[in-house]
């Protein structure tokens, strides 16, 4: 239980905050599930077109911290992999 005033507005921050997360994770995961079900479909023409958006929601969510840069890349590079090797 907080004691001072700063630690309660410090965990009314921290709720509204672990909200705004959440929301960016699982737009996150979400992209990555439609990237899937693009891509096991075989469907190479809708992943062509969503990839940029899926890059882009990646660097996004990367950005805010979420996941880690390197993460961000490393999904990007084996999805843009497999959409110009099918």
């Amino acid at each position: 239980m907080p004691n001072t005033k700063s630690a309660i507005r410090r965990v009314r921050r921290v709720k509204k905050q672990t909200q705004v997360n959440r929301i960016r994770k699982s737009k996150y995961k979400s992209a990555i599930k439609q990237m899937e079900i693009h891509l096991k479909a075989k469907e190479k023409e809708k992943a062509k077109k969503y990839f940029s958006k899926f890059q882009s929601i990646l660097m996004q969510v990367a950005k805010s911290g979420i996941i880690s840069r390197n993460t961000a890349s490393r999904k990007i590079s084996r999805v843009s992999k497999r959409i110009s090797s099918k």
